[in-house]
């Protein structure tokens, strides 16, 4: 599971750089599926991550800015970094013994709703699997080049 956390961190940091090349219009522009946006995909990466993991695994108590708060690629990049380093001890202290314990999530309606850490912190890899697919879809879409998804040579495994 952990190679598959410093996957998507990679994944995040060359679409971070990614963005660098792209104008902050291109960045904001409304497009079809998911977020709906390129900015605010990342944004919602991010907070997503630290959300299931410091707020709900951990039991930390977390802010979460709004994006307007953060809403530049530079501000949104930073505050992705500090929310790394609050989880990443989580991440690279993982065992099997964490594996079945149990989290409450309170969902949007208000029920509870249980769940393994095991299975949140699958999601939470899939989760951002799935939008770094609609990046590299709109990234198509205004004609560059996207990142590459590629596991294989980002020397996880050596």
């Amino acid at each position: 599971m952990l190679k598959l956390f410093e996957y998507n961190w990679q994944v995040r940091q060359d679409w971070f750089d990614w963005c660098e090349t792209v104008s902050e219009e291109e960045l904001m522009k409304k497009r079809t599926g998911g977020i709906g946006y390129i900015l605010p995909t990342l944004y919602h990466i991010v907070a997503v991550e630290y959300g299931w993991i410091c707020g709900g695994i951990q039991g930390i108590t977390i802010e979460i800015p709004s994006f307007e708060a953060v809403a530049g690629l530079q501000q949104i990049r930073a505050w992705s970094a500090r929310c790394h380093a609050e989880l990443a001890p989580f991440v690279y202290g993982w065992n099997d013994g964490l594996e079945d314990r149990i989290m409450i999530d309170i969902t949007d309606e208000g029920e509870r709703e249980a769940h393994t850490y095991g299975e949140v912190m699958r999601h939470v890899i899939a989760h951002e699997i799935h939008h770094i697919g609609q990046l590299s879809v709109w990234s198509r879409e205004i004609g560059k080049k996207p990142v590459s998804a590629n596991l294989i040579g980002r020397g996880l495994f050596d």
